[in-house]
């Protein structure tokens, strides 16, 4: 089977990493996103997808659109039975869906219809969700509408980060990948199942003021905006007069008024007054400036007074 993967950032390493180490499903070609200006002199660098891909000697192709003809007839050049995207980043055209014989495969970083679209790991932990998991969908001309194959489910952490969690999923697809194959080469993969649309969230491209604290907000929701947007673009919110970016915080009880410094909590928690209880922080930065634990905080602000 003459497999083409697509996949860009660093989520899509595991899966193709997956597909090499098979053998059997070996992709006869990788497509990823034109390499980037980075830095100040914007050098041209390889993605993490490109990376993985050149070392393994893969062809790689970069079209800036799959709406291109001579992009369309490079992919069709490599004859693919089975396209499989993760986090790719490019809209594949009707007419891509429906060249591999076996159409295309995508790997969602949600238990759909549950945070379709771009941020599903950070919405999962913003609403509190105990769950989330890998979804191997039969890509559709719609946004991650298209019928599942395949779902594997596992608990979000009391305290993972998105970053956290965003390593854990990314291995995770690299196993439901895997399996999917498996099941398909012995004729057990199970038909694709309709989302139920009346069950579907969206999942919105993230702005760095999503993660603006609001002290009047309870503590909860103020700490699950923490792990959601860790590490980027990082909470951040004013503490006498100062904006800090929060990189570890917890909810904690207690009663002050939103944005008032707690101080009596120990030397090792920054607490901050909430709309409900307190949110006690761990480990902050200041601007410019490197994050500090919660204590090295306190001595210095003691060093000023």
């Amino acid at each position: 089977m003459r497999v083409v993967f697509a996949g860009t950032p660093d989520f899509a390493v595991p899966a193709l990493r997956a597909l090499i180490d098979s053998a059997v499903w070996r992709p006869v070609a990788v497509l990823t996103q034109p390499d980037r200006g980075v830095g100040r002199g914007r050098k041209r660098r390889f993605g993490p997808v490109k990376r993985l891909a050149v070392d393994a000697g893969i062809d790689v192709l970069q079209p800036a659109s799959l709406k291109h003809p001579d992009a369309r007839a490079a992919l069709a050049d490599c004859r693919p039975d089975l396209l499989v995207t993760a986090a790719y980043g490019l809209i594949l055209p009707r007419a891509v869906l429906d060249m591999p014989a076996l159409g295309c495969w995508n790997l969602h970083a949600s238990l759909l219809p549950r945070w379709r679209g771009a941020s599903p790991i950070n919405q999962a932990i913003l609403a509190g969700d105990a769950e989330t998991g890998i979804s191997l969908m039969q890509m559709a001309a719609g946004l991650d509408t298209g019928p599942v194959i395949l779902q594997r489910s596992t608990p979000i952490g009391a305290e993972e980060t998105a970053g956290e969690l965003h390593d854990r999923l990314a291995d995770l697809a690299g196993e439901v990948l895997v399996d999917a194959l498996v099941r398909l080469d012995r004729g057990t993969l199970p038909a694709a199942s309709a989302q139920d649309e009346a069950l579907a969230t969206y999942a919105p491209l993230i702005d760095k003021n999503d993660a603006r604290l609001d002290w009047s907000r309870p503590a909860d929701e103020l700490s699950r905006m923490v792990r959601a947007y860790h590490p980027w673009p990082v909470a951040f919110g004013e503490i006498e007069g100062e904006t800090w970016r929060i990189h570890r915080a917890r909810a904690g009880a207690g009663r002050a008024e939103p944005g008032e410094l707690v101080t009596n909590r120990g030397p090792d928690v920054v607490a901050v007054g909430c709309g409900e209880g307190v949110l006690e922080i761990l480990e902050l930065q200041g601007p410019g400036r490197k994050p500090v634990s919660a204590r090295d905080w306190f001595n210095a602000r003691r060093g000023k007074q």
